[in-house]
């Protein structure tokens, strides 16, 4: 498989790479724009950089089509899902290298991402967009709020939980209604007489 296909998706266009790369190199350029201003340690930065690169890319590859199509394509179950958001170990990672982030603060968080992910993946296919929204809200409320992470990485939890809860859970065409047609199949409500 080529290099590539594992950090974007197999068979994705040039204007997915792209957005996707692009999207990295603005948060990673953001992220270290903020932590230098910040002074955090060199350790920290490079890390921080480097999760940043991972994670807004992420959001933007895991909603491209191409990602959807290699997530959810036949013989991927949502197990398969969900260990790729349980892989996702970098509110762990924070803790172990910059100074203020907490391991009480990481294992919240990834208890919030861990928990919105099994909400997601536990209501039929109708109720997974909304309930995807839902948990995303109510876990940014949390860890903006309540997780006290450092002002520098105030990005990181809203970030993450795009990238997974919003773009990786969620397949290309999961807009239906209790079985009901896709919603760009349903006539117009406008010419509803």
């Amino acid at each position: 498989m080529r290099l590539l296909d594992r950090l974007v998706a197999p068979g994705a266009t040039s204007g997915e790479v792209v957005a996707g790369f692009g999207a990295a190199a603005a948060g990673a350029v953001l992220a270290l724009a903020i932590a230098l201003g910040a002074r955090l340690p060199p350790l920290s930065v490079a890390v921080v950089t480097v999760i940043a690169f991972d994670l807004y890319g992420g959001a933007v590859v895991n909603a491209t089509r191409s990602a959807k199509r290699h997530f959810h394509r036949p013989g991927r179950t949502d197990r398969h899902r969900l260990a790729f958001v349980a892989l996702h170990l970098h509110p762990f990672v924070l803790a172990w290298a910059v100074p203020g982030v907490s391991w009480g603060a990481a294992a919240t968080l990834y208890g919030l991402i861990l928990a919105g992910a099994l909400a997601v993946t536990a209501v039929p296919g109708a109720l997974r967009r909304p309930t995807a929204f839902a948990a995303t809200a109510l876990a940014l409320t949390v860890g903006t709020s309540v997780v006290p992470f450092p002002r520098e990485l105030a990005w990181f939890a809203p970030v993450l939980l795009i990238k997974l809860l919003l773009s990786h859970l969620l397949p290309e065409d999961s807009v239906t209604d209790a079985g009901g047609p896709p919603y760009d199949q349903r006539r117009n409500p406008e010419e509803v007489s």
